[in-house]
C-alpha cells in the first residue's frame, strides 16, 4: 500500500509473502507474468500499423517478461532448497518463451513494418533495438537453423543453471590445528574455536577466506585454503563449462559470426572480439613493468621469512601485500578493520549516497517488506519526498546462497506502472569488515543506485542498468572513490572506543593502495584472457590453457592442482566479457575526473552526474551519456595517470 504522502497513482512495492507460502507465491508470480506477456504479444500480433499502439503493447509484454525473469533471484537467495529448485525450473520456462519470441517471424513482421516517423527519440530507439535483437536471435534464418537455435538456447539455460548451482552448493573447507591461526585477528580466532577433535574448520566462504589469506601467517595453511577455493565445483563444472562453450560457439556460427566474442561484442561499446583481445594486451603491456617492480618488493619481503624463496604464489600475494603496507606504508589492516563494524558501514553507506545523490533511505520493517530472511534489510528510496524505489540488502552468507557479490533486479521500474526494486546480495562478515570489503560494498551499492534512479523511464527496455554491458561497472567503480576519502570515512568509520578513523591513517591507506595496482591489472587481464580465449577458440584442456594464460599475463605462477575456471562464475554471466571490469574502470576514472577531490559532495557535479548518467538508464548509448556529462568523449588519460600514480 502506498504511503500517505505518495500520490494516489504512485505504484506500490511488490507484495512479498514474508512468512507465507513462498513456493506458491514464486510460482504464481512467474506464471501470471508469463500469461500477461503472452496476452500483450497477442495484441502486438493483431497486426496494427499504429506504431505507438504496437510499441505500448510490446513494452507491456517486455515488462511482464522482466517480471517473470526475476524469478531467477530466488534460485540464488531463498533459504528453502525447494524454492530455489522451483525458481530454476520456472527460469527455464521463461527463457524458453523468450527464445520462441525471438524466433517468431509473424511477430517480427509486425514490428518490422512499423514506421518510425513521428516517434520520439526513446520510442524510435526501442524500435531499432527490438528489431536488432530479433535479428540477433535468428528470426531471419531458415527453419532448420531456427529450430537448432531454439535447442541451443534451452540447453544453454540449463547448463548455466548447473554451472551456478555447482558453485553455490560446493562450500569447501580445511581443518587445521588452532596454532595455525597465527596472525589472525582476535575476533577471527574467537569465532573459529576448536571442535571436539581439537581442529578448527575454515571454509571457502568469504568471511573465512578473506581474513585468512590476508593475515594468516601459516603459508602452508594459506596454500591448502587456496587449493580448496580454486577447486570449488571441480570436476563437475569442467564438463559443464565445455558444453556451455560449445553451445555458444555453435550459436554464434549459426548467426553468421566467426566467434562468440564477435557475436557478444556486437552490442557492446568495444564493438568487436578482436578489440577485446587488443584491449587485454594493451592493458597488460601498460601494467607489465609496474607489476614486475611490485612483485620484486613482495619477493624481497617473502625472503625475510624464507631466504630460499624464488617466487611469490597467488596465495602469498594478499598476505605479503598486507605486510608491505604495514611495514613500508605504516598501514596495519588489523587496526584499519576496527574502524569498520558492519552495522556502522551499512548505515554510513546509506548516509553518504543519500547526501551525494539527494536521496533518502527509509527503513522498512521485515513484516512490511515481506522479505525471505530475517537478515535482509529493506529501505524505501525517496527523491524530493516521493518514493521512487525500494531496495533489499542481503549481505551475509548462508547455506545455498549465491557466493559472491552482485545486484539482482526484483522489479524493473516503469514510470507510473511499477516501482524499481533491487536486491544486493553479498557475503560479508557480521562483525568487523576489511577496508577492501567496504570498497566492495560501495561498488555493489552503486548498481542499486543505478537500478533505482534509472528505473523512472516509461520504457522497460531502458530501465535501470540497461546500458551496454561493458559500461555497467563504471558507475559502481566510480562510487568506490567515496570509500577512500578521509572526510567521507569520518562520517561513519569509528572504533569501539568511539574514535574516528584518523586522517593520517586514511592518507597512509591511500598511499598504500597505490602499491599493487600493476599486480591487480595484470591478474585481471589473466582472468579477462580466460574469459575471452575460452570462448574465442576450442580448447581440450581448460585447466592447462588457463595456466598458460596465467603465465602469459600475470606475474604469479599458476597454482598447481587448481582448476579455478570451475568456480569462475563470470564465465557464465559475463561469458567472453570479463574485460568489462577494466574497460569500465578506464571510463570510471574519466568520470571521476569531473569531481573535486576536496569537496566530494559538491552538489552541482553530483546532481549533473545523477541526472545525465544514472537517471538516463539505457536511453542513450553509454559513450553519449559520458560525453553529455563530461562535455567531451571519454579517454584513457585519467586511467593512465592513475596507473602511474
Amino acid at each position: 500500500m502506498a504511503d500517505s504522502d505518495d500520490t494516489q497513482t504512485a505504484p506500490a512495492p511488490l507484495d512479498l509473502p514474508g512468512p507465507g507460502d513462498w513456493l506458491a507465491w514464486v510460482t504464481q508470480r512467474c506464471e501470471d507474468q508469463l500469461t500477461e506477456a503472452q496476452q500483450q504479444v497477442g495484441l502486438v500480433k493483431a497486426g496494427s500499423s499504429d506504431a505507438p499502439v504496437v510499441l505500448t503493447a510490446w513494452n507491456k509484454a517486455e515488462t511482464a517478461l522482466a517480471n517473470a525473469g526475476s524469478v531467477a533471484l530466488w534460485a540464488e537467495v531463498h533459504p528453502d532448497a525447494a524454492v530455489r529448485d522451483r525458481a530454476d525450473e520456472l527460469s527455464q520456462q521463461v527463457q524458453k518463451y523468450v527464445t520462441e519470441l525471438g524466433l517468431d517471424r509473424d511477430l517480427y513482421a509486425v514490428l518490422d513494418a512499423l514506421s518510425p516517423d513521428g516517434l520520439d527519440d526513446d520510442a524510435r530507439r526501442v524500435l531499432e533495438h527490438t528489431l536488432r535483437d530479433f535479428r540477433r536471435a535468428g528470426v531471419d534464418r531458415d527453419d532448420a537453423t531456427r529450430d537448432r537455435l531454439r535447442e541451443l538456447s534451452e540447453r544453454g539455460v540449463k547448463l548455466s543453471q548447473d554451472f551456478g548451482r555447482n558453485i553455490r552448493d560446493d562450500v569447501r573447507s580445511i581443518r587445521i590445528a588452532p596454532e595455525r591461526l597465527a596472525g589472525l585477528p582476535d575476533d577471527y580466532r574467537e569465532a573459529h574455536a576448536p571442535e571436539e577433535d581439537g581442529l578448527v574448520t575454515i571454509t571457502t566462504d568469504y568471511p573465512d577466506l578473506v581474513p585468512f589469506t590476508t593475515f594468516g601467517a601459516d603459508a602452508e595453511a594459506r596454500h591448502e585454503l587456496a587449493l580448496a577455493q580454486n577447486n570449488v565445483a571441480w570436476p563437475a563444472n569442467d564438463q559443464v563449462l565445455q558444453d556451455l562453450l560449445a553451445v555458444r560457439r555453435e550459436t554464434a556460427a549459426l548467426l553468421g559470426h566467426d566467434s562468440w566474442p564477435d557475436y557478444d561484442t556486437e552490442v557492446k561499446m568495444i564493438g568487436s572480439g578482436q578489440a577485446v583481445a587488443d584491449f587485454i594486451d594493451r592493458v597488460g603491456e601498460a601494467a607489465k613493468q609496474r607489476a614486475g617492480e611490485e612483485l620484486a618488493v613482495l619477493l624481497e619481503r617473502k625472503r625475510v621469512d624464507d631466504p630460499s624463496a624464488d617466487s611469490v604464489a597467488t596465495y602469498d600475494s594478499r598476505y605479503y601485500s598486507e605486510l608491505v603496507r604495514r611495514e613500508q606504508y605504516d598501514v596495519d589492516g588489523q587496526v584499519v578493520r576496527t574502524y569498520f563494524p558492519f552495522e556502522q558501514v551499512r548505515q554510513g553507506l546509506l548516509e553518504v549516497t543519500g547526501r551525494l545523490f539527494g536521496l533518502e533511505w527509509t527503513p522498512v520493517s521485515r513484516e512490511e517488506a515481506g522479505t525471505w530472511h530475517d537478515e535482509v534489510a529493506s529501505y524505501d528510496v525517496r527523491l524530493d519526498g516521493a518514493r521512487i524505489g525500494r531496495i533489499h540488502l542481503d549481505l551475509h552468507p548462508r547455506d545455498g546462497k549465491f557466493k559472491h557479490a552482485a545486484q539482482f533486479d526484483l522489479v524493473s521500474g516503469v514510470a507510473g506502472e511499477q516501482l524499481p526494486e533491487g536486491v544486493l546480495v553479498c557475503n560479508f562478515a557480521r562483525g568487523l569488515m576489511e577496508h577492501d570489503e567496504v570498497v566492495t560494498l560501495f561498488h555493489e551499492f552503486g548498481h542499486l543506485v543505478h537500478h533505482v534512479l534509472g528505473g523512472q523511464t516509461a520504457w522497460v527496455r531502458f530501465s535501470g542498468v540497461a546500458t551496454e554491458w561493458d559500461f555497467v561497472e563504471a558507475p559502481s567503480q566510480m562510487l568506490e572513490e567515496w570509500a577512500w576519502d578521509a572526510d567521507v570515512l569520518a562520517t561513519f568509520a569509528s572504533n569501539a572506543e568511539g574514535e574516528t578513523i584518523p586522517r593520517e591513517l586514511v592518507a597512509a591507506m591511500r598511499r598504500a593502495e597505490q602499491f599493487g595496482k600493476g599486480l591487480y591489472a595484470v591478474q585481471q587481464m589473466s582472468y579477462a584472457a580466460r574469459s575471452y580465449w575460452f570462448h574465442a577458440r576450442e580448447h581440450d584442456d581448460l585447466t592447462a590453457f588457463g595456466d598458460e594464460l596465467q603465465r602469459r599475463y600475470s606475474v604469479f605462477p599458476p597454482l598447481e592442482g587448481a582448476h579455478m575456471h570451475c568456480a569462475f562464475g563470470h564465465l557464465d554471466g559475463y561469458s567472453s566479457g570479463y574485460y568489462t571490469y577494466m574497460w569500465s574502470l578506464v571510463i570510471a576514472k574519466d568520470l571521476f575526473s569531473a569531481f573535486d577531490r576536496d569537496d566530494m559532495f559538491a552538489p552541482d557535479v553530483a546532481r549533473a552526474y545523477r541526472d545525465k548518467v544514472l537517471a538516463m538508464g539505457g536511453r542513450k548509448d553509454a559513450a553519449d551519456l559520458v560525453a553529455d556529462f563530461l562535455g567531451r568523449p571519454y579517454s584513457f588519460d585519467s586511467w593512465t595517470a592513475w596507473l602511474a600514480e
